[in-house]
């Protein structure tokens, strides 16, 4: 089930139908808004593709399996799971949409060799992931830079301390923090501050990030493909833990480079060092 019509939602199921043709499965296409206890009839497997699909499979009371693609770890840790496997009556798993800090620490390392400070912005309700994140970056010999936004604070002074300190500026999925009114002003703060930013998909690339890691719905259809036939080889429907996607890519704004005068790896180069890409 899509959670509605929009192009990265159709693009996984595509991916996902097409590969249950070639083994024999059925996937079937049911809306969000649509969705009823008839409409998973005798299916096997639910895979609910965005959080709105996910949010409308937890209200119905059948049991069937369910997987959910294209959603956000935080959400999926937060409410999610609990929520989608009803306290633990349903089986149920998800692919997440983020990457993981651990795949984005070792981006920085390669891209940026001399980097030895990554700043990054937060709002309150994702303080919970400084300590994660830095691990991260300790792992791979990086210190971590923050500042947490408040609600009634404005966001250019905290950018500006962070900038002042960092040799890079990594954009975590925040949507109090980067969104369509925001992203300008921060990417033009971080020209003037020469900062460089490592953005989480391929349109902060094209909007002024210098490189971002990212995965496109066609690669979270291709990994969520694999575990759906794999799952229906058991007739018990067994799926595997939550996971971050397996498949992956880096995206570089050669312009971006050029006027911030740094030499950046080619993607394809990148993306083979970290082992993405199908």
């Amino acid at each position: 089930m899509l959670s509605d019509d929009s192009a990265p939602y159709q693009e996984v199921y595509q991916v996902i139908q097409a590969y249950l043709e070639g083994a024999s499965h059925e996937a079937t296409r049911v809306y969000a808004g649509n969705l009823t206890a008839r409409s998973l009839n005798e299916a096997r497997l639910a895979v609910a593709v965005g959080v709105r699909a996910a949010e409308a499979l937890a209200t119905l009371a059948d049991r069937t399996p369910a997987l959910a693609v294209l959603v956000p770890r935080a959400w999926y840790l937060k409410t999610g799971y609990d929520r989608l496997s009803d306290g633990g009556q349903r089986v149920a798993s998800a692919i997440y949409l983020d990457q993981p800090f651990e795949r984005q620490a070792r981006l920085i390392r390669l891209a940026f060799p001399e980097a030895r400070r990554v700043g990054v912005l937060l709002s309150a309700g994702q303080s919970g992931l400084v300590g994660e994140l830095g691990e991260a970056l300790q792992a791979q010999r990086l210190s971590l830079i923050y500042q947490i936004l408040s609600a009634d604070v404005r966001l250019i002074g905290p950018l500006e301390n962070v900038l002042s300190s960092a040799d890079l500026l990594l954009a975590v999925p925040d949507p109090l923090v980067f969104n369509r009114n925001t992203a300008q002003s921060l990417f033009l703060t971080s020209y003037r501050y020469h900062v460089p930013v490592l953005g989480y998909s391929r349109s902060l690339t094209r909007a002024g990030a210098l490189l971002s890691l990212h995965t496109s719905p066609a690669q979270i259809g291709h990994q969520a493909a694999d575990w759906i036939n794999s799952a229906l080889e058991d007739p018990a429907v067994r799926l595997p833990a939550p996971a971050y996607p397996a498949y992956f890519s880096v995206s570089v704004n050669e312009q971006v480079a050029r006027s911030l005068g740094l030499a950046v790896p080619p993607e394809g180069e990148l993306e083979k060092r970290l082992g993405g890409g199908y």
